[in-house]
């Protein structure tokens, strides 16, 4: 089957739709379904979309073309459960499946024209201009329908997210992987696409696009657009799941606290325990049968750490009568706000705004990972990506990058708050393009800087995979400490002493831009001893974000410079400046 019967018989199809609205239709909507569907589509049409008559309705180019009817049930999601921080998990589990058996998903005729059906004037818009890119042969005139069809797939992408219900297949698959039309991409490549592992196996919160709409569907996320609405045009749902926001971000603080607390008491309550047992040990009076002998000095000595320890549990159950009921109070506020978004939601959709915004904030991170002289072609075309599921950037892929990269600076995903150190990876979405580089969104939320995990974006396509996820943890490093600092960033913590360096070596460019390719560096070469940085970034570095102590005590050994940072680690841990 060539393109152009393909492109062809549809055309025909809109030949007659224009004949009918300029008033030579029938009498009947359903008479002009029937004439079209028996008389203007030619077999290779239907043989590509599956109208076979004697197993399926033809679908005609009103059902294609027109807006969906309204949704009558509740569409059957198939969204990760979105789950709590887990602040116990230490590190990502190990990946046991990298892929599945082969999916059907590519195989039906009737894919392009269950994507395309009741998306209205999008569709239209977009099909008519991949069928004369498709069919032209001249370069100019392809190059020029190319750069329309750039905007014409994400207008479409939005009607797409705006009608969006989760329970069709067709659709969900286009937008997690762009891939409109299945032909436009060669066997082997639809062959690795079916084995994707469509589930998250690992309770990650790494995501496709399908996935972040399913959960921003169900209010289980912040739209990536929430914060740059005014507080004023939040309708009573949005002010409700901003208290929420707080709420949930005093529970989850408070509930750390508390568990931190839990476990130094049951420490000091251990440690009394063998210090009165110690106490209570009495060696036979030398002189005076039948009696004990007085305490030894150890055991005077006991008598003071007791006290010690006694004082000690005594603010310990201060602190967690407090936060225990800072705890109560939060989730009782957190479960009445529940209830009453609950009632809200019951009597109202999915605001179809939120969905077209929350696309148009996925259109915006797709251009960042591509950047300005990329490839922005937004779908699948075979000349565009390798048929290798070990170059994509799968969920599993992702994973697998992020461990490699957290092994090397372990505090890549670390957040202090009140003391307490917390591993919090950040929401991660997969972008379907072709970009090379990933990018942070937000490094948390405004309003819950404590526990939110923030938003990141990795390509699904990048010439390296690995690179792309090292640049989307790069900037997130960037921006926690920049956020972190605040107004002080050119002059306090990791970003102040690299922008100060910035300044002093009269470098032209984005501060943040250079960061990014020096820690790229700094993760890729210096942890092999490979020298590549400016001695002064390499301090800045050691200092801010240092290695495993395993991995330093290595680099001591292969090099003058990494000696050097070693001692000077040696002489502030000495001096209790560290």
């Amino acid at each position: 089957m060539k393109f152009g019967g393909l492109f062809g018989g549809v055309a025909q199809l809109a030949r007659a739709r224009e004949w009918h609205s300029r008033g030579h239709g029938f009498d009947s909507l359903h008479l002009q379904n029937k004439t079209m569907a028996d008389n203007l589509i030619d077999p290779e049409i239907a043989d590509l979309l599956g109208d076979d008559a004697s197993s399926s309705p033809v679908p005609d180019f009103s059902d294609l073309f027109n807006d969906p009817a309204p949704n009558s049930g509740k569409s059957q999601s198939k969204a990760p459960r979105s789950t709590p921080v887990d602040f116990s998990k230490k590190s990502f589990a190990p990946i046991d499946r990298w892929e599945r058996e082969p999916d059907a998903a590519f195989a039906g005729k009737e894919y392009y024209g269950k994507v395309l059906t009741g998306e209205g004037k999008a569709s239209q818009r977009f099909h008519g201009l991949l069928q004369k890119y498709v069919r032209t042969e001249n370069p100019r005139e392809q190059g020029l329908y190319r750069q329309r069809l750039i905007p014409a797939w994400w207008d479409l992408a939005r009607s797409l997210a705006e009608h969006y219900r989760g329970g069709e297949a067709e659709k969900r698959t286009a937008l997690r992987f762009g891939c409109i039309l299945p032909t436009l991409i060669s066997a082997e490549q639809r062959l690795m696409l079916s084995k994707v592992v469509p589930s998250n196996d690992y309770g990650e919160p790494i995501y496709y696009i399908d996935e972040w709409f399913d959960l921003v569907a169900e209010g289980r996320v912040t739209p990536l657009a929430a914060d740059e609405l005014k507080t004023s045009q939040r309708n009573d749902q949005s002010k409700i799941k901003v208290r929420m926001e707080k709420a949930q971000g005093s529970k989850e603080a408070n509930l750390v606290l508390l568990q931190k607390q839990w476990g130094e008491r049951e420490a000091v309550e251990n440690d009394l325990k063998a210090v009165i047992e110690l106490i209570a040990r009495h060696a036979p009076h030398p002189e005076i049968p039948g009696l004990g002998a007085a305490y030894t000095p150890e055991q005077k000595q006991s008598l003071g750490r007791a006290a010690e320890m006694l004082r000690k549990l005594g603010r310990l159950d201060h602190e967690i009568v407090l936060n225990a009921q800072k705890f109560v109070e939060a989730s009782s506020q957190f479960s009445k706000l529940g209830k009453e978004l609950s009632r809200l939601e019951s009597s109202s959709a999915v605001d179809s705004g939120v969905m077209g915004r929350e696309l148009d904030g996925i259109r915006q991170m797709a251009k960042m990972c591509v950047g300005r002289q990329g490839n922005h072609m937004p779908f699948l075309m075979k000349n565009f990506f390798f048929p290798n599921i070990k170059l994509m950037g799968t969920r599993e892929n992702v994973i697998r990058y992020m461990d490699q990269v957290e092994q090397v600076d372990s505090g890549v995903f670390h957040r202090i708050f009140r003391q307490t150190t917390n591993r919090i990876v950040p929401n991660t979405i997969i972008i379907p393009c072709y970009g090379d580089k990933g990018i942070c969104w937000e490094p948390f939320e405004l309003l819950n800087r404590s526990t939110s995990r923030g938003r990141i974006a990795v390509p699904m396509f990048p010439k390296n995979l690995k690179l792309a996820v090292i640049y989307a943890l790069a900037d997130l490093r960037w921006s926690v400490a920049k956020e972190k600092a605040q107004h002080y960033w050119m002059e306090e913590g990791l970003t102040g002493h690299y922008y100060q360096w910035f300044e002093k070596m009269k470098l032209r460019g984005d501060v943040r831009i250079r960061f990014l390719e020096d820690y790229v560096l700094w993760i890729i070469k210096e942890v092999e001893g490979v020298q590549k940085l400016d001695k002064n970034v390499r301090r800045i570095f050691w200092r801010y974000l240092p290695f495993p102590q395993s991995v330093k005590d290595t680099l001591r050994k292969r090099g003058f410079v990494y000696d050097e940072l070693y001692k000077k680690d040696m002489n502030r841990a000495a001096s209790d400046g560290y």
